[in-house]
C-alpha cells in the first residue's frame, strides 16, 4: 500500500524475485514510479478499504506492507490487514518514533523512518557499537556490531563474553558469517556481532573496543 518511492521499489524488487505483487495506491498517478515492464497488478482506492484490498487479492496473500507517507494511513492498513484478512506477514512505516514503539508492542511490526534514516546516518558517522541493528519489541535486547581492539585477536570469543557481558551472536570472517562456539578464537579482521541488553550496549562496545584486561 503506497506507490511513492519506497512503495515502486519494494514492488520491484519483489516482482524482481518472482513474487506476485500488487500496488494500491489512491493516487492513480503514483503508478508512474513503476517500471514499464512491472506486470503487477494496479489498484486505485485507499489503503484501509476492505473492498479495495479485496481487489488486490489480499485474501491470498503471503504479506502485507503499508509504506505511504501517512502514519494513520499505514496503521490502520496494516490492522486491516492483519485482523481482518488474517494476513500473517504484515509491517507498518512510521515517521513517529513514539508511535513506532507502541504499535511494535501491540504486535505490529514497524519501520520507524526518521530512527532508521538516522541509525544508518550514525553507523557512518562513528565507530560501530552504538547502534543497534535490532531490538526485540520491549525494546530490551539489541543486535549490535561492535568494533573489536587488535588486543582480543588470539583469544577465544567468550573471553570477551565474560568481560562485556554480552553473548556473541555471530561473526563474520572474510565474508562468511557462522555462529562462535566456546572453541571460537578471535582473528585479525573479524566483524562481530553481539547480542546484549539495550541498556549495556555502549558499556559492551567500550570493552570490545579496549584492550583486554591482563591476565593474572
Amino acid at each position: 500500500m503506497g506507490c511513492g518511492r519506497v512503495g515502486a521499489s519494494l514492488a520491484t524488487q519483489l516482482e524482481e524475485q518472482g513474487h506476485s505483487v500488487a500496488v494500491l495506491d489512491q493516487n492513480p498517478d503514483a503508478f508512474r514510479r513503476l517500471p514499464e515492464d512491472f506486470s503487477g497488478q494496479r489498484v486505485t482506492g485507499l489503503g484501509f478499504d476492505r473492498d479495495a484490498l479485496s481487489q488486490t487479492g489480499i485474501e491470498d496473500a503471503h504479506g502485507f506492507a503499508a509504506v505511504s507517507n501517512g502514519d494513520n494511513s499505514n496503521i490502520l492498513a496494516a490492522r486491516v490487514a492483519r485482523e481482518t484478512f488474517g494476513v500473517e506477514h504484515v509491517v507498518a512505516r512510521i515517521y513517529d518514533q513514539r508511535r513506532a514503539e507502541v504499535y511494535e508492542r501491540l504486535g505490529i511490526p514497524t519501520v520507524a523512518t526518521v530512527r532508521w534514516t538516522a541509525d544508518q546516518m550514525l553507523r557512518r558517522l562513528l565507530p560501530t557499537g552504538g547502534v543497534a541493528d535490532f531490538r526485540d519489541r520491549s525494546g530490551q535486547v539489541a543486535l549490535v556490531q561492535v568494533d573489536v581492539h587488535d588486543g582480543w585477536v588470539g583469544r577465544p570469543v567468550t573471553a570477551l563474553e565474560a568481560a562485556s557481558g554480552a553473548r556473541a551472536a555471530y561473526l563474520t570472517r572474510r565474508g562468511s558469517a557462522f555462529l562462535p562456539d566456546v572453541r571460537t578464537v578471535l582473528q585479525d579482521g573479524d566483524v562481530l556481532h553481539v547480542l546484549a541488553r539495550t541498556d549495556a550496549v555502549e558499556r559492551a562496545g567500550r570493552i570490545a573496543g579496549s584492550p583486554p584486561p591482563e591476565e593474572d
